[in-house]
C-alpha cells in the first residue's frame, strides 16, 4: 500500500487502514442526474428484469457459499480471506471488525433471500455476537482491534502469514463497519437486539474525533508505537492519552464517513463534522500538489465555511474520493440513502462517479471491462486500484498493472505532463460493478457478464476478487470484505433494500439527513 501524503489525506482500504498490517502479508438545485446518453454502454446481449433476477439470485447463493466457507463454526468469526476452492485449508488465519461486520450482514441477505432459514441465521449470528462479546477491546472507548484469529478470538500480536509483529491499532473505519453489522443485525433480528446493542452502544466513535480540526483521526494506538507520526491525546475522556495516527479522514467522498454518521447519529460527535471534510480542496495553489484545478465555490453551514469544490473528467465534474476507487465512493450508500436524502447532493455525484468509472474503463483506457477498486492483486498480495482522475490525490490509484497515472495541470499553479495514449493490464475487481447496480444496473449486470464469460474469473463461491483483462490473469482468492459488498448489494437488490432500512432509520435519518439536504455539490456535465 502507498503512504498518505499529508495529514489530511484519507486511506481508501477499510481492512488496512493504518493497521499496521506487514508488508508481507497477503472507508436553483436540480434534480438528480442521470448519465449523458454519448456515454451509455450498450450490453452485450438482450436481457429482462427477470433473467436478471434470476441471474442475480444464482450470484448470491454461490457468494454465501464463501461465507460459509470462511467462518470457524465454533467462534462464529469469518476469515479475512479464503482460496478459491473454498478449502477451509486456504483461509487467511485472521480477521478484523470489517470482516466480522461484512458477515452478520451477509448472513441477514442470506436469510431474507431464503438462502437459509431463519433459525441457522439466528443461531450464527448468536454464535457471532457472543464471540464478539469477549473480544479484547480497548474497554474506554468500546473500540476493538484490527486483527484477531478467527479460530480463538484472540488479539494478534504476531501476523500468522509472516510472523512479522503487529502493533494492536484500533481503526475508526473498521470499527464503524462492526459497527454498522450490530446495528443492522439488532434491527433484523429483534431476539438478538440485547447482545448486539450491548456491543455497539459501548463504542463512542468521539473518541476519534478531533475538535481542532473538525475531523476524525484513523485510529490510535493504545500502546505507544514508537513512532514518529502519531500524536498522544484523549478526545473523549478515556481516562489516559491513546497515541493517534498523525493524519485525519480529510476527504468528504471516502468511506471512512459511516464512522462520521454514526458518530454523529449518537451524539457522540457534532453535526458541524459533516462539513468538516473536503469536497475537493480549495482552488489555491497551496493545493496544487493534488489531482487538479477544482471548480466550484465556497458556502457556509451551520457555522462552518465549506468549498463546494468539484473536479473536471472528461466532460462532467464530480466530487472525487480520494484514490479514485468505487468502493470509496459507493460502499456508505449500500447502508445509508444518500442520494435520497441528498438528491442536490450525493444523488447527483454517485451516478456520475459511476459513469467516470465505465468513461475510464470502456473508453479512455479502452479495457473492454470495468469497475476498479482495491482488491487481491491477481499477480500476488493485495492492491489499491482506481481511476486516477476521479481521485483528490494527485498520484492517485491507478487502473492498471502498470501504474499508469494522468499528471493534470493546476491551471495557475503547475503544468502537467501529456496524457497517456495507452494503459497496460487494467485489474477490474466485481465488487465494484455490484456497487454500481443501483446506479447503472444495466451496465453492470453486462460488465459482471462478460467477466463471468470472457474469463475464468467464476468458481464455487461466486466471483473471484480480480481480473488483469489483458494477461487473463485472476485472483482465485475470495475477501469478505468484498464479498460482503456483493452480499449487501444483492440484499438491496433482491430484497427491497432491506440493508438500508435495517440501519438508517431512527437516529441516523434524524440526525444525518437534515446535514445532507443542506447541501449543493457543484457537479453535473459540461455540456
Amino acid at each position: 500500500m502507498s503512504r498518505i501524503r499529508t495529514a489530511f489525506a484519507t486511506g481508501a482500504v477499510a481492512a488496512l487502514a493504518f493497521a499496521a498490517l506487514p508488508a508481507s502479508a497477503t472507508g436553483a438545485p436540480s434534480a438528480p442526474e442521470t448519465a449523458s446518453p454519448e456515454t451509455t454502454v450498450q450490453e452485450s446481449e438482450q436481457t429482462s428484469p427477470a433473467k436478471d433476477r434470476r441471474q442475480l439470485q444464482a450470484w448470491a447463493a454461490d457468494t454465501w457459499r464463501s461465507f460459509e466457507a470462511m467462518v470457524d463454526e465454533e467462534t462464529g468469526l469469518p476469515d479475512d480471506n479464503i482460496g478459491g476452492d473454498l478449502d477451509p485449508a486456504s483461509r487467511g488465519g485472521y480477521t478484523s471488525p470489517t470482516n466480522i461486520g461484512a458477515y452478520l450482514w451477509s448472513t441477514v441477505v442470506a436469510r431474507d433471500l431464503g438462502l437459509i432459514s431463519r433459525r441457522e441465521a439466528r443461531g450464527r449470528m448468536a454464535t457471532t455476537l457472543d464471540t464478539v462479546a469477549g473480544l479484547e477491546k480497548h474497554e474506554p472507548s468500546g473500540m476493538f482491534y484490527n486483527w484477531y484469529d478467527p479460530a480463538t478470538g484472540a488479539k494478534l500480536l504476531t501476523f500468522p502469514t509472516s510472523g512479522d509483529p503487529v502493533k494492536p491499532f484500533l481503526s475508526s473505519v473498521d470499527n464503524g463497519w462492526l459497527a454498522t453489522g450490530l446495528l443492522l443485525a439488532s434491527r433484523a433480528e429483534p431476539s438478538l437486539a440485547r447482545a448486539a446493542d450491548a456491543v455497539r452502544e459501548d463504542m463512542d466513535f468521539g473518541c476519534y474525533y478531533d475538535p481542532a480540526q473538525n475531523q476524525i483521526r484513523g485510529g490510535f494506538w493504545d500502546v505507544d508505537p514508537q513512532e514518529t507520526a502519531p500524536v498522544a491525546g484523549d478526545y473523549c475522556e478515556m481516562g489516559a492519552d491513546v497515541w493517534y495516527t498523525g493524519h485525519h479522514y480529510g476527504a468528504f467522498n471516502t468511506e471512512p464517513r459511516i464512522a462520521s454518521y454514526l458518530g454523529i447519529a449518537e451524539g457522540q460527535i457534532p453535526a458541524e463534522h459533516y462539513f468538516g471534510t473536503y469536497r475537493t480542496f480549495p482552488d489555491t495553489c497551496d493545493w496544487s500538489w493534488t489531482e487538479t484545478r477544482p471548480v466550484g465555490q465556497w458556502a457556509e453551514h451551520l457555522g462552518v465555511p465549506v468549498f463546494e469544490g468539484a473536479l473536471p473528467y472528461r466532460g462532467m465534474r464530480v466530487v472525487p474520493t480520494w484514490g479514485g476507487s468505487m468502493f470509496e465512493a459507493l460502499m456508505v450508500p449500500l447502508f445509508v440513502p444518500e442520494e435520497t436524502w441528498g438528491p442536490r447532493s450525493w444523488g447527483r455525484n454517485h451516478p456520475l462517479y459511476v459513469r467516470g468509472q465505465i468513461e475510464h474503463g470502456m473508453r479512455e483506457a479502452d479495457y473492454g471491462y470495468w469497475g476498479f477498486s482495491p482488491s487481491n492483486d491477481p499477480a500476488g498480495g493485495y492492491r489499491e486500484y482506481g481511476v486516477d482522475q476521479l481521485g483528490l490525490d494527485g498520484p492517485g490509484y491507478t487502473s492498471d498493472q502498470e501504474r499508469t497515472a494522468v499528471d493534470q495541470p493546476y491551471e495557475g499553479c503547475r503544468e502537467g505532463s501529456p496524457a497517456p495514449t495507452e494503459y497496460g493490464d487494467g485489474v477490474v475487481t466485481p465488487h465494484a460493478s455490484f456497487l454500481a447496480l443501483r446506479y447503472a444496473h444495466g451496465d453492470a449486470m453486462a460488465n459482471l457478464r462478460n467477466i463471468a464469460a470472457d474469463f475464468d474469473a467464476y468458481g464455487p463461491g461466486g466471483f473471484y476478487d480480480a481480473v488483469a483483462v489483458r494477461s487473463g490473469q485472476v485472483s482465485q482468492r475470495y475477501l469478505s470484505l468484498d464479498q460482503g459488498m456483493i452480499m449487501a448489494a444483492l440484499g438491496n437488490e433482491l430484497a427491497d433494500d432491506a440493508m438500508r432500512r435495517y440501519v438508517s432509520r431512527g437516529a441516523l435519518e434524524r440526525e444525518v439527513r437534515p446535514l445532507m439536504a443542506m447541501e449543493t455539490f457543484a457537479v453535473g456535465w459540461d455540456r
